[in-house]
């Protein structure tokens, strides 16, 4: 078996082994959430006997380790069972077919992996730009205040870089809507205008770690031997760093580039919630609220599953894109 072969299974059983131990967690922590919801459902004067019929009706009266045996087995066989809301509501209603939490999840997950994607597309080429004019330049004035704009956007709480963004692009100058309503019927450019703001604002939340990484990796390999030799052949100092720097710093960029895509589809929760974006984090939020538990642990081990698949695609393509983490000494 090939090494390069060899170290991917290992980072993939390790990934599984991540994804069970962070399953177990999540189970723990959200059935330690405090309140009730068959209490929240019913309200503060419910009897005893109602509050249990709707716990056993809700398979909440059992044991906690036979909980989460049986959610495990669903999440392996793709069941993520049915929302308490969606249960109690076709009760109320007489019956009926209820709504899975799969298709409740479905469509706002498409949302958020679109809005990400829409910010990827935008900030990804602009780190890597503004890190290597920086590390061409730097110490310079663009260097200087390229380091001051990016980090101090960075050091910004979400929330306000987005009202802020709000004030000059759809208040002051309406250029763009001041909320994200996006639903099937819109056109691509429609969507892509009406998730643009809040794309923006998480551009300037991930841009200074991207920018910052490419332009450190760059200037640590420009006193290597071989970027001398390209300098001495006359090379452009452009040049030089596109053709021969960046290529063997391409190993940190991965990695930082693949942990704030992680936090793109992860961290999006404050965003979406001020955009009133239809995404998961605004599902997620909503069900933290009422206490759906079936719904808040779908949303947090997708939230796991994504961190931990695209650290494994980093891991991977930085082991491809450089040899020696093939042969470690």
């Amino acid at each position: 078996m090939s090494s390069v072969l060899k170290i991917i299974l290992q980072r993939l059983a390790l990934g599984v082994l991540t994804l069970f131990i962070v399953s177990v967690v999540i189970f723990l922590a959200v059935n330690a959430l405090p309140g009730d919801f068959a209490q929240s459902i019913l309200g503060q004067g419910a009897t005893p006997e109602a509050i249990a019929a709707i716990r056993k009706d809700l398979g909440l009266d059992q044991p906690l380790f036979t909980r989460y045996l049986t959610w495990l087995a669903g999440m392996l066989t793709g069941d993520l069972g049915v929302s308490f809301a969606q249960m109690n509501f076709q009760n109320s209603m007489g019956g009926g077919e209820m709504e899975t939490v799969a298709t409740q999840i479905a469509p706002r997950l498409y949302n958020t992996l679109w809005l990400a994607a829409v910010t990827a597309m935008i900030a990804v080429p602009v780190s890597i730009a503004l890190g290597v004019l920086s590390a061409l330049y730097r110490n310079s004035l663009f260097d200087r205040a390229t380091n001051i704009f990016t980090l101090s956007s960075i050091s910004s709480p979400e929330f306000f870089l987005a009202y802020i963004l709000i004030l000059f692009l759809a208040v002051l100058n309406p250029l763009l809507p001041s909320l994200s309503n996006i639903y099937d019927e819109l056109s691509f450019a429609e969507r892509f205008q009406r998730t643009l703001l809040p794309a923006l604002t998480l551009t300037l939340v991930v841009t200074a770690h991207m920018m910052r990484m490419t332009r450190a990796a760059i200037i640590n390999l420009l006193a290597s031997p071989y970027i001398e030799m390209a300098r001495l052949k006359g090379m452009s100092p452009i040049r030089v760093i596109v053709k021969h720097a960046l290529p063997n710093a391409l190993a940190p960029i991965i990695n930082v580039i693949a942990l704030n895509l992680a936090y793109l589809v992860t961290g999006v929760v404050v965003v979406e919630v001020v955009f009133v974006y239809p995404g998961i984090g605004q599902l997620f939020v909503d069900s933290v609220k009422i206490r759906d538990i079936p719904v808040v642990q779908a949303c947090c081990l997708i939230f796991a599953s994504a961190y931990v698949l695209l650290n494994l695609t980093a891991d991977i393509l930085s082991i491809i894109s450089n040899p020696r983490l093939r042969h470690p000494k």
